[in-house]
């Protein structure tokens, strides 16, 4: 009970210097707010209301299906030019994409001659250009496909293939980075926050003091780990809630308090390798502690029960012991040896 009582109560002291820390504070609330919605709006990799022209030289029904087959939210609705203004109207940016239609070309195909239809897309618009080609090629492709077997009374295909995508039907890049941005996010601030975390103590000259007071390295760490965990633990739950279920109007499927979960996990892991280091290291410079051994293939570890024991020279410490999470389970070991004063 008193090393719980040491960890909670040392913990909150260091929640206290992380919400006086502005600095930190402000990269937490940016971390997990504009840069998720900078992260999921900036990198999309899908079309979407891509501006579109057609020149129609031969005025025929399969010309009038090709150009009514460009249908949002990939395309805006077609609009008609002449050819004279196909290089003006590219060279201003106005359209993406110019299909130009030749003459007779509802005869050519019907006749199988394979006539040649241009499309003129704008490469300055990389992404556009390169998915939005695609589609365009795709779409006429099937227009085309359909036009003939219906004047040619083909019979249709024994199977129909219906392809349904789970989760995200319409494949929305923003869908994937904003949580990805969130996980991102967890990753960077795990790691300052476990330095920043020492370096406040520096800072205000509170580091010797904490090292010779009658705490042992693993409860200055503990407590060190869970505020910060508790943070951004909280940051990212909010973040989900506002910015990616209200602002970016993202679905969520699964369970958000299983994801906070792991991310409580991960933190502890991620942190314990850097914080407990360091002020096991610490300590040892300070005199304080002798022996300290933990593999380094240590990826996450939580306490499975400590003991004290008593050394040769009448000395006094605690011993625990950390089962770790991974494919063969590993154990490791570490015994801190306080001297009597």
């Amino acid at each position: 009970m008193r090393m719980a009582s040491n960890i909670f109560w040392l913990g909150t002291k260091e929640l206290r210097s992380f919400f006086r820390d502005w600095v930190l504070l402000a990269l937490v609330i940016y971390s997990f707010s504009l840069a998720v919605l900078a992260q999921a709006q900036s990198n999309a990799q899908e079309l979407h209301n891509a501006s579109l022209a057609v020149v129609d030289e031969d005025h025929s029904e399969l010309s009038r299906r090709i150009t009514r087959a460009f249908l949002p939210p990939y395309f805006r609705p077609a609009q008609l030019i002449a050819q004279a203004d196909i290089d003006p109207l590219m060279n201003t940016g106005r359209y993406t994409f110019i299909i130009d239609i030749p003459p007779h070309f509802q005869r050519d195909v019907v006749g199988g001659r394979q006539p040649t239809l241009q499309v003129n897309v704008d490469a300055t618009a990389m992404v556009h250009a390169g998915i939005g080609s695609g589609y365009a090629q795709q779409i006429i492709a099937t227009e085309i496909n359909d036009f003939i077997s219906r004047a040619e009374a083909v019979s249709p295909p024994p199977i129909n293939l219906a392809v349904r995508i789970a989760f995200n039907p319409n494949i929305v890049t923003a869908w994937f980075t904003s949580v990805m941005g969130i996980i991102n996010s967890i990753t960077m601030l795990a790691i300052i926050s476990a330095g920043a975390a020492v370096v406040r103590e520096r800072e205000h000259g509170t580091m010797d003091h904490l090292l010779v007071m009658p705490l042992t390295p693993f409860e200055i760490a503990m407590a060190k780990i869970w505020a910060n965990a508790l943070v951004i633990t909280v940051a990212v739950g909010l973040s989900l809630s506002l910015v990616v279920e209200r602002m970016l109007r993202i679905p969520i499927a699964g369970s958000i308090p299983l994801f906070l979960s792991g991310v409580a996990v991960y933190l502890f892991g991620s942190s314990w390798n850097r914080v407990g280091d360091f002020w096991v290291k610490s300590a040892r410079r300070a005199g304080i502690a002798r022996g300290f051994c933990i593999s380094r293939d240590t990826i996450f570890g939580m306490n499975s029960g400590w003991h004290e024991h008593r050394n040769a020279a009448g000395g006094y410490g605690i011993r625990i012991r950390l089962q770790a999470f991974a494919r063969s389970p590993r154990c490791a070991e570490f015994s801190v040896t306080r001297r009597r004063a």
